[in-house]
């Protein structure tokens, strides 16, 4: 035991130690920030004015389209169409609606074109036909002799209100909120556990060429060596994620204080201060603030950790046996696509599926599934999930990576000490049978 604590002391101050890793602890959270304010700034950037051509033959829908920050358009309905369509050509217009005459509305609605030298978008397209058929439809209701100003004014306006079983108001958007947050966890998840795991094969491979691995193992036994790897770079891993945790429960309180919200004793007070300003911008910001924080943060925090070590153990198993079967990161490559496939899969159940039906059966079984479950129930804790559903999810987890690593510890002690052969699923698979 005493040989794997030297190991897992020696993996973990070589990992702590690197500056990259000093430098990405502090700097990966600006990073993050700052990519967000980034995509943020893009998304207010006007978009280039684009001109849009107008014959309108009828001369009923050309002042039916309105002009805005992004489309501009001209009625050119005197001017002729095959000059119009030079014009096109030669890129003056973005694009040409031609409105034709027709001998009744039926006729029109199948006869209207948009020319243009590059494919408009989906939603450009049907903009367009909104405008053209509320014309339409409002010139049929006047010819079968019906009042359009009354049909308008029957249409109902309806606003659904959000409340809880409890009688308290409940905030649109907050699923949305729910599987960002729980989406961040489980893709931090997925990203670290790639991360951290090559690290591990990396470190296994380097040994392996520099022939260091041959003295290390002479001292102490290929199972020892590995789990001191795996256990050394998880917990420079969790350091890390823990002065994450530090500066984002600093940031939450520093944001909290700005927009007034508190907790604990306070929270009386701050539901009467919330109620007087609910029409107000800030008030509905206290209001999601508040939301989050009766989030399960302390069972979000610690499945996030426990998720963590467990998702990396289980991985990491395979990253070092693969490490040990190769001589070069080159080939790793065939062994490495079915490692992160369940990984992948994990992201895309979690939005497609979570997102829709936290408590669903499919979102369940693959929260339960050890190759999935770190990611798609870090999606599903911000839902409300009973805790014996996560502790069913973590017993399954831990008792798959000890079957997992009892595998990877034969491979790993064969192929440890194999050289300038590549090898193949035939191979490992009778490794695992020594």
């Amino acid at each position: 035991m005493s040989k794997v604590v030297l190991i897992i002391k020696r993996e973990f101050i070589a990992k702590v130690r690197n500056k990259s890793f000093i430098v990405m602890t502090f700097l990966s959270p600006l990073l993050f920030v700052g990519i967000a304010v980034f995509v943020g700034y893009l998304s207010t950037m006007k978009a280039e004015l684009k001109t849009i051509a107008i014959h309108d033959e009828t001369g009923r829908y050309v002042n039916q389209f309105k002009s805005d920050n992004e489309y501009k358009y001209v009625d050119l309905s005197q001017v002729d169409l095959n000059i119009l369509k030079d014009s096109i050509v030669k890129k003056s217009y973005e694009g040409l609606l031609i409105i034709p005459k027709a001998d009744d509305n039926t006729k029109l609605e199948k006869g209207i074109q948009f020319v243009s030298n590059d494919s408009p978008s989906v939603s450009f397209i049907n903009d367009l036909q909104d405008v053209i058929a509320k014309k339409i439809t409002s010139e049929n209701l006047q010819s079968a002799g019906l009042d359009t100003l009354k049909i308008n004014n029957a249409k109902a306006d309806v606003i659904i209100n959000l409340e809880k079983a409890s009688g308290e108001a409940a905030l649109k958007g907050l699923n949305e909120i729910k599987i960002i947050i729980g989406g961040a966890f489980g893709y931090l998840i997925m990203m670290f556990i790639i991360l951290y795991g090559n690290m591990v094969m990396r470190s296994v491979i380097e040994e392996k060429t520099s022939r260091i691995i041959e003295v290390i193992i002479s001292s102490v036994k290929p199972f020892q060596l590995m789990m001191g790897k795996i256990i050394g770079t998880s917990l420079a891993g969790i350091l890390q994620f823990l002065i994450w945790a530090l500066l984002g429960l600093t940031a939450m309180f520093v944001v909290s204080s700005i927009f007034g919200v508190h907790v604990g004793a306070t929270a009386g007070v701050q539901d009467q201060v919330m109620q007087s300003a609910q029409h107000d911008m800030s008030g509905t910001i206290s209001s999601y603030i508040k939301e989050l924080w009766n989030l399960p943060i302390a069972t979000i925090l610690i499945s996030f950790i426990i998720y963590f070590i467990g998702g990396y153990f289980l991985y990491s198993s395979f990253y070092a046996s693969i490490g040990a079967a190769v001589d070069n990161e080159t080939d790793s490559q065939q062994f490495l696509l079915p490692i992160i496939m369940p990984l992948i899969l994990g992201v895309y159940i979690g939005f497609f599926t979570v997102m829709h039906d936290p408590h669903g059966t499919i979102a369940t079984v693959f929260s339960m599934i050890p190759l999935t479950s770190p990611i798609v129930m870090m999606m599903r804790i911000p839902f409300g999930v009973p805790m014996w559903q996560i502790i069913v999810s973590m017993a399954l987890l831990f008792s798959t990576f000890l079957g997992v690593v009892w595998f990877a510890a034969k491979i790993y002690r064969v192929g440890i000490l194999m050289y300038g052969k590549k090898p193949t699923w035939k191979e490992l698979i009778k490794w695992m049978r020594y």
